[in-house]
């Protein structure tokens, strides 16, 4: 073997890199606006839409203003919205009762929504007390201040129910109480709500991502929710939380945060016989907005690398607060 044959290599990978079509033609993941859904915030006592300060281009929303954001949607053809509904803190009190109320924000929020756009969009809802208890945990407590999951999973029915006569066409339970699941699929069942999709945070993690996100939703938490979500020095736990959720009954299973969990995503989506979503969540979009902002990174080219990033772990859906802007740019 000559020297000069070294110096010139017959396999040349960099052939089908060369320029944009031929990049394109082969790429083996590509990210759809229909496989995206928008995290969305809609406000009881506000008059306009209010710009949540850490998550730069991303509102608390009144009732009509939530209408045409999802109208938005459907025109950019963004596959689905969640809804997340921000209740005035006078009405919160220790069980979160304003999260079953058939007036309550964000039960108003899904009502709206499905008004606008019937089912052109799917249209989701957040089924976790959180928003609405006045300790800002995911269930209620016992004296000694310790979440009381069996107590809770009637509350988490209750919700889901208010949220399905409502309109939503998805409840996603993210509160990671055992036995969520099977208790809302019993209850939406028994009501006559059998079509009715119930997409499980399965492997939901105690996260330092989810601060801006307790911002937007002006959360009244005090401690942590590091006994019931899971640590995120577990790999395994995760795969054992979504095995739980199918057999309760889930229809689709989600991983939470993506961007730092693509791990445990990719081990999701080896075993799920269900659709796999994966949550961009509010740290990850406010990280890099802020490096925009110091001009230390290219904006568009980071938000589709991480997107992408998801999808190819093996996420089908994708929650992230970059769906609408994503699917006008692809558009």
């Amino acid at each position: 073997m000559t020297d000069d044959f070294m110096l010139k290599p017959t396999i040349r990978p960099r052939r089908l890199r060369a320029f944009p079509a031929m990049r394109n033609l082969i790429a083996e993941t590509r990210v759809s606006p229909a496989q995206l859904m928008l995290p969305a915030f809609v406000r009881d006592g506000i008059e306009e839409a209010v710009e949540i300060p850490s998550l730069p281009g991303v509102f608390q929303h009144t009732v009509e203003s939530i209408r045409a954001l999802a109208s938005e949607c459907v025109k950019a053809g963004v596959g689905g919205i969640m809804l997340f509904g921000i209740p005035n803190t006078a009405d919160k009190d220790e069980q979160g009762s304003p999260a079953w109320d058939p007036d309550g924000i964000l039960n108003r929020g899904i009502r709206a929504v499905r008004e606008e756009v019937g089912d052109e969009l799917v249209v989701g809802a957040d089924t976790c007390l959180d928003e609405f208890t006045s300790h800002g945990h995911c269930g209620v407590l016992t004296a000694d201040g310790q979440v009381d999951n069996d107590a809770t999973l009637p509350l988490y029915a209750k919700m889901a129910l208010s949220q399905a006569r409502a309109g939503a066409h998805m409840v996603a339970p993210s509160g990671m109480m055992d036995g969520q699941i099977a208790v809302i699929r019993q209850a939406l069942d028994e009501a006559g709500f059998t079509d009715t999709t119930v997409l499980a945070y399965s492997a939901k993690y105690a996260s330092a991502f989810f601060g801006p996100f307790r911002d937007a939703v002006a959360c009244s938490l005090e401690g942590d929710r590091r006994s019931y979500q899971q640590d995120p020095r577990n790999r395994r736990e995760g795969v054992f939380e979504t095995q739980l959720d199918l057999a309760e009954g889930a229809d689709m299973v989600m991983v939470k945060p993506a961007g730092y969990y693509l791990d445990v995503l990719a081990d999701v989506a080896e075993m799920s016989p269900v659709p796999v979503a994966a949550y961009q969540v509010s740290g990850e979009y406010a990280m890099l907005e802020a490096a925009v902002a110091n001009g230390w990174i290219d904006r568009e080219r980071a938000i589709d690398e991480s997107l992408h990033a998801i999808v190819r772990a093996g996420a089908d859906t994708v929650l992230t607060y970059w769906a609408l802007e994503y699917a006008q740019r692809v558009k």
